[in-house]
C-alpha cells in the first residue's frame, strides 16, 4: 500500500511537481480550447494562475508556504548578457518554505516565450531565447535561485521543424530533436550582430509538444555537479 507524503517532503521536487501538473494542465486546457494563448502577456497570466492553484493545493502542512511572483526584480554581482547590466527581471517566481524552518526554503526562477507568426523577428527571436537560457543559468549558478525552467510556446513552426537556417544565425537552434552541448560557442555571424555570441553551462535537448498547432518547449536549468 502507497503512503505517499507521509515522509518528509523534499520541497526542490515538489515544485519540480507542481511545475510539470501546471505545464499539463495548460497545455490540456489549450488542447481543449479552455484558454488561448495569442502572446506572451496571456500566456504569463494563464500559466501564473495554474501555477498559484496548484501550488497552493500542494501546501500538505499548516506550515508548509507556497508563493509565487512575476516581475521578480534580481540583482546579479557581474553584468547579465540580456540586460547589459547588473539588474534584470524574472517572469515568474515560486517559492516553497517551512514558516519555522526557512532554512528549508526553495526556489525557482521562470521564464517564458512566445513567438508569434505574426511578429516574426526572425533570426533575432531565436538569438534571444538562447538568451534567457544564458540568464536562468545566471540566476541558478548565482545561488540564489535552486533552479530554473524555461518554456517557449508559439503558433509558427519555423522554430520547430524548418529545414535549415541562415548560414550565419544557425547557431541558435532549437528545432525538435536538437541539441546543445555546454561550453558551445554560439555566434551570430551577420556584419552587424543583433548580440554577443552566447556560451552555455548546461547540455540541452529540444522536444516539443505539438498542441492543436500550438508548439512548446520546456526545458530544466540546474547547476552541474563540479
Amino acid at each position: 500500500m502507497r503512503t505517499p507524503y507521509l515522509v518528509d517532503i523534499n520541497y526542490k521536487e515538489l515544485i519540480k511537481e507542481i511545475i510539470e501538473k501546471s505545464y499539463n494542465i495548460l497545455l490540456a486546457q489549450i488542447s481543449k480550447g479552455r484558454i488561448i494563448i495569442d502572446n506572451e502577456a496571456s500566456f504569463q497570466l494563464q500559466f501564473s494562475y495554474i501555477l498559484k492553484v496548484i501550488g497552493e493545493l500542494h501546501q500538505f502542512s499548516p506550515d508548509d508556504l507556497f508563493s509565487i511572483r512575476l516581475e521578480t526584480p534580481f540583482l546579479s554581482e557581474v553584468e547579465l548578457a540580456k540586460s547589459k547590466s547588473k539588474r534584470a527581471k524574472i517572469d515568474i517566481t515560486v517559492t516553497m518554505e517551512n514558516r519555522l524552518q526557512k532554512e528549508n526554503k526553495v526556489s525557482c526562477a521562470i521564464e517564458l516565450k512566445y513567438f508569434q507568426w505574426a511578429n516574426h523577428r526572425e533570426p533575432n527571436n531565436r538569438y534571444d531565447a538562447f538568451n534567457d537560457l544564458l540568464n536562468l543559468e545566471e540566476y541558478v549558478y548565482s545561488n540564489q535561485y535552486n533552479f530554473g525552467v524555461f518554456i517557449i510556446g508559439t503558433n509558427h513552426l519555423h522554430y520547430v521543424n524548418q529545414n535549415n537556417y541562415s548560414e550565419n544565425t544557425w547557431d541558435f537552434d532549437m528545432r525538435d530533436g536538437k541539441t546543445y552541448k555546454a561550453g558551445s560557442l554560439l555566434e551570430y555571424k551577420t556584419m552587424n550582430p543583433y548580440g554577443p555570441a552566447i556560451q552555455l553551462k548546461n547540455d540541452y535537448v529540444f522536444s516539443w509538444d505539438n498542441i492543436n498547432q500550438k508548439y512548446f518547449l520546456k526545458l530544466l536549468i540546474e547547476q552541474c555537479p563540479s
